[in-house]
């Protein structure tokens, strides 16, 4: 049974705060700012196939420093501090015990020794086929979780590759895969 240490919204989470560490409040501003011009410009984007997309990130990343922000604010902070940020706090627990709850259950399924998973969170751009489409066309984007860069790309080739499916309709091939979740250097 495979179980995910984080999952796309935690990674979200904790990217921001560790991100807004030590950030002074017109700093967060900024950063608030820019994510919701962020979340604005994707969701003009061509709609993505999974709820798991650039919207969906983008609306969380913005959602979470707006409330530093306003936490910032509330609390008069000179420079956000993440242990004096009790919902992170709270949301870090929620985690935790989400990770608890799901290794008991596969144990009480059977699994022996059940593996937890450090996934990222993958894009993956496709371009037509030589021959195929029309270059102009716009082409379909895809979010998903996977261990390594190929692992995305042979996950969303299993998905959406086979007969009928997104990649063979449109005559694409995988052109990119770049992990966005977390952000190069950010956690681990």
């Amino acid at each position: 049974m495979l179980i995910y240490e984080y999952l796309p919204h935690e990674l979200v989470r904790l990217g921001v705060v560790a991100s807004a560490a030590g950030l002074d409040r017109h700093h967060v501003d900024a950063q608030a700012r820019l994510a919701r011009e962020r979340a604005g410009k994707a969701g003009t984007a061509l709609p993505e196939p999974h709820r798991l997309s650039e919207l969906f990130i983008a609306e969380l990343r913005c959602l979470q420093w707006e409330r530093i922000a306003r936490l910032m604010e509330a609390e008069r902070m000179a420079a956000y501090v993440p242990a004096r940020d009790v919902r992170a706090l709270r949301y870090e627990l929620q985690r935790l015990k989400r990770l608890m709850r799901d290794v008991d259950e596969a144990e009480r399924s059977g699994v022996t020794g059940p593996e937890i998973c450090r996934y990222r969170v993958y894009r993956v751009d496709v371009r037509p086929a030589a021959g195929c489409s029309s270059p102009d066309a716009p082409a379909p984007v895809v979010h998903l979780m996977a261990a390594s860069a190929d692992a995305a790309a042979e996950r969303a080739w299993a998905v959406h590759g086979k007969d009928g499916g997104l990649y063979q309709r449109g005559g694409y091939r995988i052109a990119s895969v770049e992990q966005v979740l977390p952000e190069p250097g950010e956690l681990f």
